[in-house]
């Protein structure tokens, strides 16, 4: 196939010197936070989006902000409220009175990376407009469509702490989400040096590091979709999406008092592309089964649907994820 044809060691010493560029800029950027790093780099390059979900001051934004900057694109942020409306993000026709002719101003959204804060704030149709444009990769306004600039991703946030006044978003429109990641504490150690490279205003200084450009960016994304992704891989991705709607080659026991619905198509398409990205983070020009087990937990995690039970006993998307990795055999 013209997609799997070989990645020649040029290619392959090229993409770890951009993707040595990007890490540097994180470096001097973001304290800690890997698993973040990693759900990004690896979804930038997967033509994916990201959900973040974590309590405030936690580096969201400033991460998304990096990845914008190591990649010299344009960085929107949104900051959802309830009375946020669709043509607050997609853009709207404004009358020129001078000209008696209606112009086009286009929204937020038109942006290589769109910070999407608190998504949850925002209301039903404001959200799917959103999710509309991430999907279609395009907006219309006055029967015109607008094409979003290329690369083209949406980071979303959500706070899971605060219920009052917010909008949950649908399973079905989570489920369009490359990765959820969700973030946790620095470590002491960590908050220290954050301390200190605020105080030495290293965080703020202008980057050492050269960005890559969105050119070649587009190479990483073409050289990513060329990672040889084996048969016997592809068969262990759809077993364990498998495994999820209570089926695969070994079915675990009573697995349907926990889980609702089980991962879509669109989950075992997240484990092969992302598989491939790892790979190529890790300088390999194949897939092994170790890629795809890495971000089991941000590319499953948002996909399955527990049972009251299973929510009233607490039982994590995690344990479930877990269980069903440990049921099914690795190649």
């Amino acid at each position: 196939m013209a997609n799997e044809s070989a990645i020649s060691l040029t290619e392959m010493e090229r993409a770890q010197a951009l993707l040595a560029r990007v890490e540097q800029v994180f470096d001097q950027r973001v304290v800690g936070q890997r698993g973040l790093r990693t759900a990004l780099v690896s979804s930038l390059i997967s033509s994916g989006h990201v959900l973040l979900e974590s309590v405030p001051g936690l580096a969201k934004t400033t991460a998304a902000q990096t990845l914008a900057s190591a990649v010299s694109g344009s960085f929107h942020r949104i900051q959802c409220t309830p009375d946020l409306m669709p043509n607050d993000i997609v853009g709207t026709q404004i009358f020129n009175y001078t000209t008696g002719a209606l112009t086009t101003q286009l929204g937020p959204v038109h942006a290589n990376l769109v910070l999407l804060d608190e998504i949850n704030r925002s209301s039903a149709k404001t959200q799917s407009a959103m999710l509309e444009a991430m999907q279609e990769q395009q907006t219309s306004i006055g029967g015109v469509v607008y094409p979003v600039p290329q690369p083209f991703m949406v980071m979303a946030t959500q706070n899971p702490i605060e219920e009052e006044g917010t909008y949950v978003l649908p399973e079905a429109q989570m489920d369009r989400f490359l990765v959820k990641e969700v973030l946790t504490y620095p470590t002491p150690t960590e908050e220290v040096e954050i301390l200190e490279r605020l105080a030495d205003g290293s965080l703020s200084a202008p980057l050492r590091t050269e960005p890559i450009t969105l050119e070649d960016l587009r190479f990483l994304r073409g050289v990513a979709n060329r990672v040889f992704v084996h048969r016997t891989i592809k068969e262990y991705v759809v077993a364990i999406i498998n495994t999820t709607r209570g089926g695969g080659p070994r079915p675990l026991a009573n697995f349907d008092e926990h889980v609702r619905v089980g991962a879509s198509p669109r989950g075992g398409i997240a484990l092969m592309r992302l598989g491939q990205a790892l790979a190529l983070m890790a300088g390999r020009t194949y897939v092994v089964p170790d890629d795809v087990k890495s971000l089991r937990h941000p590319v499953l995690r948002h996909r399955l649907v527990r049972t009251y039970d299973a929510l009233a006993n607490n039982v994590t998307p995690e344990s479930l994820i877990d269980a069903v990795f440990a049921a099914v055999p690795v190649p």
